[in-house]
């Protein structure tokens, strides 16, 4: 018999790790030079973009094998911190053009990942 709960844990980490992973992928294809243009604007060093391979294409990896999946969803609640932070901002507190909120994507990447920090991957993982 299926547990619902693990079910659910399961559907929540294939969700957040296939979405984001399409987000890394398209990085790996197009490169990174939006976000090391975003951190210099900031007076980060732009060598610091390279971690966003970390945060949408290792722990979305991690999260969806449920391998390690605590630590692979903390790096996303990281990586979508940083992106708000540093792209959205200032849309932290307006409407989309559909009525909805400006950051539903990432707030979603954000939450869900956050969700699973404290839920755990479930009985349905690698085992590690």
């Amino acid at each position: 018999m299926l547990d619902n709960a693990d079910l659910g844990k399961l559907i929540i980490r294939l969700t957040l790790g296939g979405l984001m992973l399409f987000h890394g992928i398209s990085k790996l294809i197009n490169g990174i030079g939006f976000i090391e243009g975003q951190l210099a604007s900031h007076g980060i060093p732009a060598f610091f973009a390279y971690g966003v391979y970390i945060g949408e294409v290792i722990a979305p990896l991690m999260v969806l094998l449920g391998y390690q999946t605590r630590i692979g969803a903390i790096i996303i609640v990281f990586n979508m911190l940083v992106a708000i932070a540093l792209v959205h901002s200032h849309q932290l507190l307006t409407l989309g053009g559909n009525g909805g909120w400006a950051l539903e994507l990432q707030g979603f990447f954000l939450f869900i990942a956050l969700a699973l920090v404290f839920l755990g991957p479930g009985k349905y993982k690698l085992k590690n």
